[in-house]
């Protein structure tokens, strides 16, 4: 699929893959971010986040587990919030969080703006969604406007299970899964009444041990596939890292938070030396089974970001690289059989360039690229006009100084953007050009007054 499926039309329209969506006040998607739609690097065979994919997957095989991975990004406000039981007020909402297409549609944030359809077409048992995702945020190493999440579920249906015993089905279904040898950290009760508590109306406590057990075995295992790829391939590099190949493969659940599950856990793995987090889950929530047409059904669902895991996995320290079209890189990669640590092919000076302005101090208008006063400012304006402007060779921007002065009140920040290439040495004057644009931008965009 070539970069014209996506087009931008300067009137009253925007053309995605085929589909033109009328725009609005609330229109905040540019060009540089929809160029990324027809990209969908877990497809390319060889790309290391579709390898990442490819071996989540194999530890859930068909026909228990359906794997939908060609999803349209573009979905109603409905699907991405109000299906998830966002509140009206809830912050990922905001312009300055969400690419807006118009008031009712947008880039998704997440792969669950699927979940609900998929689970009223209740399909299968058990599946995974991987899928490109969009969000405004930081400039830096690990983090970039579009990334790969993948997310799963298991489910249990207690009109189709013999005598209605939901407990006894996971546990024979748990009994046929596969052993492993890890080292398994699980200190914790599966249930605790304030730090993570049964949904009691819906679920015994023996229903959840149960489902609980079937989550983590599934997931230990999803470690056992990637992290033993991983100490394979530290292994064969020319200085082998002695942390890798001493430590005894280790994960920790850790009580947790989630939004969706209850009780939630997050997976910890043991990796060069450190506890490194590697995905979320927990015991489904209810109210989104009732929600969907599906009161009967009870199970477990995990999310995950596929470029984090990939980083890990592949040894890839820069999370541009990932859209990088440069062959040095992707002929590195090649097949889930053989997993191969990347080996960097350059590196570049950095270019530090600092931008100093003051807010305004009168009230006009909200975030999310609009003008913006003390009140209203969000850094992700900022990190947009930057990444607009300098896209793939800004490496990071941090905020090195705020001042407010004694008097007046004022407001003033200093940002310092980093311009640096992966693949050749910028010049000064290429710096300095994208500089002063961005400086420009700040100045029309954000009314800010530069110091």
């Amino acid at each position: 699929m070539s970069a014209e499926t996506v087009i931008a039309d300067s009137r009253s329209n925007l053309e995605i893959e085929g589909q033109t969506y009328q725009i609005d006040s609330w229109t905040n998607v540019p060009q540089s971010i929809l160029s990324f739609v027809p990209r969908r690097l877990h497809l390319q065979p060889s790309h290391p986040v579709s390898l990442t994919r490819k071996l989540i997957e194999s530890r859930f095989p068909s026909p228990t587990y359906k794997h939908h991975n060609d999803l349209s990004p573009v979905v109603t406000v409905a699907q991405n919030f109000d299906s998830l039981g966002f509140p009206a007020d809830h912050p990922g909402r905001n312009r300055s969080d969400t690419y807006y297409i118009n008031k009712d549609t947008v880039l998704r944030t997440h792969t669950s703006a699927h979940e609900a359809d998929i689970f009223r077409q209740n399909a299968s048992e058990g599946y995974t969604i991987s899928a490109d995702v969009y969000r405004r945020d930081a400039v830096d190493r690990s983090h970039y406007p579009v990334f790969h999440q993948m997310e799963g579920a298991r489910m249990w249906d207690r009109r189709k299970v013999p005598g209605g015993n939901i407990a006894k089905a996971v546990w024979d279904d748990l009994a046929k899964m596969p052993n492993h040898d890890l080292e398994v950290e699980d200190p914790n009760p599966t249930i605790h009444p304030e730090r993570n508590p049964l949904q009691a109306e819906h679920h015994s406590q023996e229903e959840v041990e149960a489902v609980a057990a079937h989550l983590k075995r599934s997931l230990e295992g999803v470690v056992v596939e990637l992290f033993s790829k991983a100490k394979q391939a530290a292994a064969t590099v020319d200085a082998p890292d002695p942390l890798i190949q001493e430590e005894p493969l280790r994960v920790r659940w850790v009580e947790a938070y989630f939004p969706f599950t209850s009780p939630s856990w997050e997976l910890e793995v043991f990796w060069q030396g450190d506890w490194l987090e590697i995905l979320g889950c927990g015991v489904t929530k209810q109210d989104l089974y009732i929600n969907a047409g599906i009161p009967n059904h009870i199970g477990w669902a995990f999310g995950l970001g596929l470029e984090r895991v990939a980083m890990l996995l592949f040894s890839i320290p820069d999370i541009r690289l990932f859209w990088s079209r440069d062959m040095r890189f992707l002929s590195q990669f090649t097949t889930i059989e053989k997993i191969n640590r990347f080996k960097s092919f350059s590196k570049h000076p950095a270019c530090y360039k600092d931008v100093a302005f003051w807010l305004r101090s009168s009230s006009s208008s909200a975030g999310g690229g609009l003008r913006s006063n003390a009140q209203d400012f969000h850094e992700n304006d900022v990190m947009e006009i930057v990444r607009i402007i300098g896209g793939d060779l800004v490496e990071d921007v941090r905020l090195v100084d705020e001042f407010q002065h004694p008097v007046s009140g004022r407001k003033s920040l200093c940002y310092r953007i980093n311009y640096r290439s992966l693949e050749r040495t910028l010049t000064n004057e290429e710096a300095n050009e994208m500089h002063e644009h961005v400086k420009g931008e700040l100045v029309n965009k954000l009314g800010v007054e530069l110091r």
